[in-house]
């Protein structure tokens, strides 16, 4: 039985062994640089957080089960409408594009993944499509002077060397070629009509969507990444063909020869990684992936969400890069343009790790046995790299066995800097811990291992 492609607004995705490379050359190298990169700062924000709802998926009839658990103020039928007309109440004063980057950088994140469109179809740049969009005379905000959110944010995150990843839905609720009001209300989140009988009406989308990408690939500088989102927009499930290739090979012709696409789920010559969400791979995967998931428990703003600590954020790192993966680790904005206050600091206490141990994460490859209990392993061509995963208390045994058969000439604690003593034999490198300090130590230790 087929896999359903999303279930309650989670992607599944598709399997490692049916992965395909990219054929291009330069999007393979550009993919590899892409993966030693290993820490995107993800970010869902459209006029629909005011509501502190579920982004998009409350329109969803038929995923209403879940995604309307928090229409309790009005009827659905009420709030649905109230949700499509927050653009016109949506003014975040607050907003700043360059603290947002530099607490990026700060905090060790490489690259930007944000919500240039989500499936309700609002627009967080300047198009010429549509005016449901941050600069649209609806939109209070669009007399700020970065109204276009995504033209000020990629500004500021190129300023701090960070790369950029064009999140971008397939399928656009918004769009009178896709919910077509004529055929009533939609039933579910795919097209509301039969493409077959209606290929006048399903072009115009195709065209509309093409039009949005080619906007985004043309009028924002380099884009490292096309990351679509909305995988049943796909030719095999109601004949939803938006002729990805055709507006991708456009783009890789003209300016974004280096561009990877990720079309998340679909398979094929344009899923460049694979996408897991909210969930880690059991194991370690010789193909590119990247998990997206979330510094609190939603991708959306929610006025009652909870976070995860620093410490809980670097043992998910840690346990994705061992397996040979990057993160996308998603924080949502506050409605007033700020970013909220326990998640940010959470942030830093991740990042004040990182500076400590962040040679062996950044470019780093997958290494036998890849994790173990309290364990994980990494490695560059010249050296192994062991993190050893704290509790609330750190802890450290007199002596630690890592498994790695590789011939060792040296072991140096990443924190203290410390030459460690070590025995190596059947496949182990026991590391003499007794000399070691423990102020100082938290959420995990590292230990760089030279491979002779």
């Amino acid at each position: 039985m087929k896999k359903e492609i999303v279930a309650n607004g989670i992607h599944n995705y598709t399997p490692p062994e049916e992965y395909v490379p990219p054929k291009s050359p330069q999007v393979q190298k550009h993919l590899e640089w892409f993966m030693g990169l290993k820490l995107g700062f993800m970010m869902h924000w459209a006029p629909g957080c005011q509501l502190g709802t579920y982004e998009s998926w409350p329109l969803s009839d038929g995923d209403a089960a879940w995604s309307q658990e928090d229409f309790t103020w009005a009827p659905a039928e009420v709030c649905k409408q109230q949700y499509w007309d927050a653009n016109k109440t949506f003014n975040p004063v607050k907003f700043d594009a360059a603290a947002w980057a530099e607490l990026a950088s700060e905090c060790g994140f490489k690259y930007l993944l944000f919500t240039t469109k989500h499936h309700d179809g609002f627009c967080m740049y300047d198009t010429k499509t549509t005016d449901y969009k941050i600069t649209g005379p609806d939109c209070p905000f669009h007399t700020h002077p970065d109204a276009d959110v995504v033209g000020a944010l990629y500004r500021e995150f190129r300023r701090k060397g960070l790369a950029i990843s064009t999140y971008f839905s397939k399928p656009d609720w918004h769009s009178p070629y896709y919910w077509a009001p004529q055929f009533g209300t939609a039933p579910t989140r795919n097209v509301n009509y039969d493409v077959n009988e209606h290929p006048e009406l399903w072009e115009k989308y195709v065209q509309f969507t093409h039009e949005q990408i080619r906007e985004l690939c043309t009028n924002y500088g380099q884009i490292d990444v096309l990351w679509l989102d909305g995988g049943w927009v796909r030719p095999d499930n109601l004949g939803q063909d938006i002729r990805l290739g055709q507006i991708v090979e456009e783009m890789r012709a003209t300016t974004q020869p280096q561009m990877i696409v990720c079309e998340r789920t679909c398979g094929g010559e344009y899923e460049n990684f694979i996408t897991p969400e909210k969930t880690v791979p059991d194991t370690a995967l010789t193909v590119p992936w990247e998990t997206c998931t979330t510094v609190g428990q939603k991708f959306s703003f929610h006025y009652t969400d909870h976070f995860k600590s620093g410490r809980q954020l670097v043992h998910l790192l840690l346990d994705v890069v061992s397996k040979g993966g990057n993160l996308a680790l998603n924080i949502a904005p506050q409605p007033d343009g700020l970013l909220p206050a326990p998640a940010e600091r959470s942030l830093r206490e991740m990042g004040a790790w990182l500076k400590l141990f962040g040679q062996g994460i950044y470019n780093t490859h997958i290494c036998a046995p890849y994790f173990e209990e309290r364990l994980f392993y990494t490695r560059t061509d010249e050296r192994a790299y062991a993190f050893y995963a704290y509790d609330e208390v750190p802890a450290l045994p007199g002596k630690l066995t890592l498994h790695l058969s590789q011939p060792i000439a040296s072991v140096r604690c990443m924190r203290t800097g410390q030459t460690l003593h070590f025995r190596q034999g059947d496949g182990e490198v026991t590391l003499d811990l007794d000399c070691l300090p423990m102020g100082g130590a938290f959420y995990a230790e590292g230990f760089e291992l030279t491979l002779s």
